[in-house]
């Protein structure tokens, strides 16, 4: 198959959804009807093209995003397969960052789902179109209409149906294209390779009919040649509801729903269609902004003309090259042997290679064009968010927020041989995944690894045995603290230390402290006359205040959620300097939040189970028990009931073990971080004095 260069035929597309919807399966099924793979992969089976990682197979669940490229109808997409545990959000995140358009994949019995809420949250933010493509239509409580609703009520989405299901359940057995008003039928002989195009059956052309007519009522309101049509109750033509559905949904105005059986193979074709006819390509995209050294915003168009600007959106380690590192070319031409800069970083890089991924194989190229995305080896400097241009230009792109890690587990090598093996092995993954940190304990000495949640740790731990071959013993689970204040604190800082010169340091301050609203952070503002302390000065003073958020008074932890006031102090013009004002103010801070109430903060998540009602009242009273705030209970299909509630994250260890033992197995919950509140005192006690080993 031929396939054309220009930008127009290039789909950059993410498949988002919550874990076990059917992602994996979905873009198997892609790679299978594309001709990319021979053979249908099976998450259960542990033979999934996109699932290479062993902890993947095993678990049948994706860990890390997967990249591939295929080909249909002349068109090349790229797809980015993204996890659904919310553990790993991070890699859907910075898959989201360099995506043109995503399909949101939803269970046809679970609907939308805690993690769905989350990755679409982040598409929004990206403001990128998407088409959601209702999975798993022959499974037992499928309800098409239900999901469709949720989108609505759940997401504030604009849901567009194209296709409504034939059947449900075990008697699911094809779909009408309301756009082409055809029903379609899947080959089972052929694994529904070959798609037959029927008339609608009479006994759903009622329902048909209607769904379409709804479909370009829906459509009027954003394209106004279908409204004059509809008006005037002249027909619509398929190009003219086409067009209509592919403007509405780049610009956010309408979100496609389609559906399927992935597993059964049903719909996976019509999908593909809808990416090429609905998504956007990368010149239908808004022009990338980005700012020079000067701070002066500039765009650039995905043209091959223009300069070249690309994003570093991921890092991966590799026993054949080192680090590869994922890269979207936005602007220019990217080719082997170039040597670009990173304005971040202020240093030059080399373009060793460039592959094009496959899961975990690769494809040598030897250039990557505007909208187009790929792996580059050779860095040496750059990480995940960093921007690349040409040498001598100054373009940076926004770069990526990721979350705080909330739970830490202590790690320490199994002999001396794995002492140096350890420390290299974390700092490659550390370099990998940015929700990841490793900080050694300044009073225990102690190596500790904090994620995102006990799964991602955990995944983390059997990396470190079977890839990088590192002897480990795990500590227990810890929650990452923080600390803030309650009230005003004023304290004074006098530093005066004599020099080998004769002369002597001196710097002398008075800092206020008030506490702000949980989220609000760090904010400092001065508030004395230049003749007091020269403003030259100001700032070395608020460097050693925001150094001192490192460790706070009552146990170490940061310290969060805190104005800090330059109040008043006093200047010698012979012996003050930086160094000695920043040592004063560091003093000043911390007798300041002695005395401004500290307290200690804990990580709070946001839990929903989903369980039969006959285990209600059991796991409401365990969740009571362990400080649980019930938010609120909804009726789901067959007999369950949706438990939503916020929980700290303390009370959560090993929570699996204990849902499944109450609820013999039939009950499952999500957990992801919503935000950090205030230990009850009595807790607090117990912890500081737990901690400090008292």
């Amino acid at each position: 198959m031929v396939v054309k260069d220009s930008l127009r035929y290039l789909r950059n597309i993410g498949i988002m959804a919550h874990i076990d919807a059917g992602k994996t399966t979905t873009t198997e099924r892609i790679l299978y009807y594309t001709g990319r793979s021979h053979r249908m992969g099976e998450v259960h089976d542990g033979n999934a093209v996109m699932d290479w990682m062993e902890q993947e197979q095993e678990r049948g669940i994706t860990i890390t995003s997967a990249a591939t490229t295929c080909q249909w109808k002349d068109h090349t997409i790229n797809i980015i397969d993204t996890p659904g545990h919310v553990d790993f959000t991070v890699e859907v995140e910075r898959c989201l960052r360099v995506l043109d358009g995503a399909i949101a994949i939803f269970c046809a019995v679970g609907g939308v789902e805690p993690q769905s809420e989350t990755v679409w949250r982040q598409a929004d933010h990206y403001k990128i179109p998407r088409i959601a493509y209702i999975n798993k239509m022959d499974r037992l409580g499928a309800n098409f209409y239900r999901c469709v609703e949720m989108l609505e009520e759940r997401l504030g989405a604009n849901p567009l149906p194209l296709q409504l299901p034939v059947g449900k359940e075990e008697t699911f057995r094809g779909i009408i294209d309301l756009v082409e008003e055809k029903m379609m039928r899947f080959d089972e002989d052929t694994k529904g390779s070959r798609v037959e195009y029927e008339p609608v059956p009479e006994e759903f052309k009622q329902e048909s009919t209607a769904a379409r007519m709804a479909l370009i009522e829906k459509l009027a309101d954003f394209d106004d040649w279908v409204m004059e049509k509809f008006l005037n109750e002249q027909p619509v033509s398929v190009d003219d509801i086409n067009r209509a559905i592919r403007t509405a949904t780049l610009n956010l105005d309408v979100v496609p729903v389609l559906c399927g059986s992935s597993f059964k193979n049903k719909g996976v074709q019509p999908l593909l269609d809808a990416v090429i006819a609905y998504l956007p390509s990368p010149v239908d995209v808004p022009s990338v902004q980005g700012v020079n050294a000067d701070g002066v915003m500039e765009t650039r168009r995905a043209s091959e003309d223009e300069n070249l600007s690309a994003l570093v959106f991921k890092l991966t380690s590799d026993p054949f090259v080192d680090i590869l590192a994922y890269v979207r070319v936005y602007s220019g031409v990217m080719k082997v042997g170039d040597r670009v800069y990173n304005p971040g970083k202020k240093k030059k890089e080399k373009i060793g290679r460039i592959v094009k991924m496959h899961a975990n194989k690769r494809e040598e190229v030897g250039e990557l064009k505007a909208g187009e995305i790929g792996a580059v080896v050779g860095l040496r400097f750059s990480i995940t968010g960093d921007s690349l241009c040409e040498s001598g230009d100054t373009f940076t792109l926004d770069t990526m927020d990721f979350p705080e890690p909330v739970i830490s587990v202590a790690i320490e090598p199994k002999g001396k041989a794995d002492e140096e093996k350890l420390k290299e092995s974390l700092a490659k993954i550390a370099l990998e995944d940015p929700s990841f940190s490793v900080t050694i304990d300044p009073d225990s000495g102690q190596t500790l690894i904090s994620g995102m949640g006990e799964l991602h740790l955990e995944i983390i731990v059997d990396r470190l045995i079977r890839e990088f071959k590192v002897g480990a013993n795990i500590g227990k689970p810890q929650v990452a603290y923080k600390e803030s204040v309650t009230s005003l604190g004023k304290a004074e800082g006098k530093f005066e230390h004599p020099t080998t010169a004769g002369k002597s340091q001196y710097g002398h301050v008075w800092l206020q402290i008030e506490p702000l609203e949980r989220g609000e952070g760090f904010q400092f503002e001065s508030c004395i006359a230049d003749d007091v302390i020269p403003p030259a000065i100001v700032p070395a003073i608020e460097r050693a205040v925001h150094d001192s958020l490192d460790a706070g008074t009552l146990i170490g932890f940061p310290i969060v959620d805190l104005k800090v006031s330059l109040v008043d102090g006093s200047y010698r013009d012979d012996d003050s300097t930086e160094q000695a004002f920043g040592v004063a103010a560091a003093m000043a801070f911390r007798k300041a939040v002695s005395e401004a109430s500290p307290v200690l903060l804990e990580p709070v998540m946001d839990v929903e189970i989903t369980l039969p009602e006959s285990y209600l009242g059991e796991v409401i009273s365990d969740l009571t028990a362990k400080r649980a705030k019930i938010l609120g209970m909804e009726n789901r299909i067959g007999g369950l009931q949706a438990v939503k509630a916020q929980v700290p994250l303390a009370e959560m260890f090993g929570y699996s073990t204990v849902l499944r033992s109450a609820t013999q197995g039939r009950a499952n919950f999500t957990m992801q971080f919503a935000a950090y509140d205030r230990v009850p005192d009595h807790m607090s006690a117990k912890i500081i004095k737990r901690i400090r080993g008292l």
